[in-house]
């Protein structure tokens, strides 16, 4: 079957599709009318055979349904010598549906003369004014080029910015009649296509124009233990494979419908996701197919924990660590007072109160709330009247436990201790014999101060 007709055909089952979408495809034209465009190529200049292309390119998008079109030029408005203009760039044509805009963009085109520099750049981060406020558009850039950046901009950390904002997705780079050497210059500012000739030009747009309107969805579903997807609002990152390079950072979200919310991801990638649980998940090597909706499933069922005290006279809240069940990494440091929600299974909490409390297989369940309360610590004021040194120790008359040290700079110290009974052993920096040491017991009771007067 011959070539262009297989391409005419998968138009129409896009355009057919593209009219069933409830997304708005925007597609702005980025057009190099820089001088270089007058050079000579194949059978006339540059500048006219991309006149002629576009003119009949743009012609065969007039009826195609949730599509809008604009088009921003550079180099066309001063002309280069002496001095280089490196913000000639301009919004020609604003965004409106393709039925209105392909003719006018059309007849802009016919009317540009090159003249000035290559500012892709400048171009690239201006665009993102030409995209304005919409809840269910695609924005696409497809940029047509000669040259590369002559105004020692920088169009990968660009384009990558705006990706990252979600501006507009990886752009299409066209290079009319470019060195083949080119080729990795703009391999990282979007996806590049080499034209070589004028019918490869036809052929070239026509691909970019199936890629950019091919409706690719994705979905991540955070499974309960029922497998339904009802686990949500949870961070996640999605990375370029292999490495710490963050593509797109999101809240999971259910829609209207209880269900998981479409993203648009950009199908070129390969991706590693993240989800912010804690303990967070992860899934590796994810490939996007083009043109169908893609479903991300992990396992992610969820319960909470929260922390709390009996009372709250005094302002003092503890934190707690908390670890999986026989594990030494640290997952969270939680604040009494805090609810956290957690994946399903069996937690240690180390509570970083005075002495500390261990607390082993805590348990979470699916959508359910294991709360934990421990007492009030009350306050202790120990008065020094010089500076020295000692400790504090858990005594309940059997054994003898060591809480803390006190702050030898401190001659007044306030620590908050569990209930309890106590023993504070001190002696003065002064003293030289150590039968000169204080000890003292004394009991704290939850929520209530004391003052302990050591001499």
């Amino acid at each position: 079957m011959n070539k262009r007709f297989i391409v005419f055909i998968s138009i129409l089952t896009l355009f057919c599709y593209s009219f069933k979408s409830q997304i708005t495809n925007r597609i702005l034209f980025i057009f190099d009318d820089s001088y270089s465009m007058y050079a000579p190529w194949k059978s006339d200049i540059k500048i006219e055979v991309a006149k002629k292309v576009m003119g009949e390119f743009l012609d065969s998008l007039e009826n195609i349904s949730n599509l809008e079109l604009a088009l921003r030029c550079y180099g066309h408005t001063t002309f280069f010598k002496p001095d280089r203009n490196c913000q000639d760039s301009k919004l020609e044509v604003a965004f409106a549906d393709a039925k209105t805009n392909s003719l006018k963009i059309k007849q802009r085109i016919q009317q540009l003369e090159p003249l000035g520099t290559t500012p892709i750049a400048y171009s690239l981060g201006e665009s993102a004014n030409d995209f304005t406020a919409c809840n269910h558009c695609r924005n696409i850039v497809i940029l047509i080029t000669d040259g590369i950046e002559e105004c020692n901009g920088n169009p990968c950390e660009v384009s990558a910015m705006l990706q990252k904002k979600g501006i507009y997705l990886r752009p299409f780079v066209i290079g009319v009649g470019l060195d083949a050497k080119f080729a990795d210059i703009f391999a990282c500012m979007g996806k590049f296509y080499d034209v070589s000739n004028e019918a490869n030009f036809k052929d070239v747009l026509n691909l970019v124009l199936i890629e950019a309107l091919s409706q690719t969805s994705v979905e991540v579903d955070l499974l309960d233990l029922s497998k339904n997807p009802t686990e949500t609002d949870v961070d996640m990152t999605f990375y370029e494979v292999g490495t710490n390079i963050s593509k797109y950072n999101y809240i999971h979200t259910l829609n209207n419908r209880g269900l998981p919310d479409t993203l648009i991801l950009n199908p070129d990638k390969i991706y590693d996701l993240t989800v912010h649980t804690i303990p967070p998940l992860e899934k590796k090597n994810i490939s996007i197919i083009r043109g169908q909706h893609n479903i991300i499933k992990l396992d992610a069922p969820q319960g909470f924990l929260k922390l709390d005290l009996y009372d709250a006279i005094n302002k003092y809240y503890p934190t707690a660590i908390v670890r999986k069940n026989g594990e030494m990494q640290t997952l969270i440091a939680q604040e009494f007072g805090k609810t956290e929600k957690y994946i399903v299974g069996k937690y240690d909490l180390e509570i970083l109160t005075l002495p500390r409390i261990y607390l082993k297989n805590v348990e979470i369940k699916q959508s359910s709330t294991n709360l934990i309360k421990i007492p009030s610590s009350g306050s202790v004021q120990f008065n020094k009247p010089d500076l020295g040194f000692g400790s504090i120790y858990c005594d309940d008359g059997k054994i003898v436990n060591w809480v803390c040290n006190f702050n030898n700079s401190l001659q007044n110290e306030v620590i908050y201790l569990q209930p309890g009974k106590y023993k504070v052993v001190y002696r003065y920096g002064f003293e030289k014999e150590t039968t000169k040491t204080i000890e003292q017991n004394f009991e704290v009771k939850s929520g209530t101060p004391k003052t302990i007067r050591l001499f």
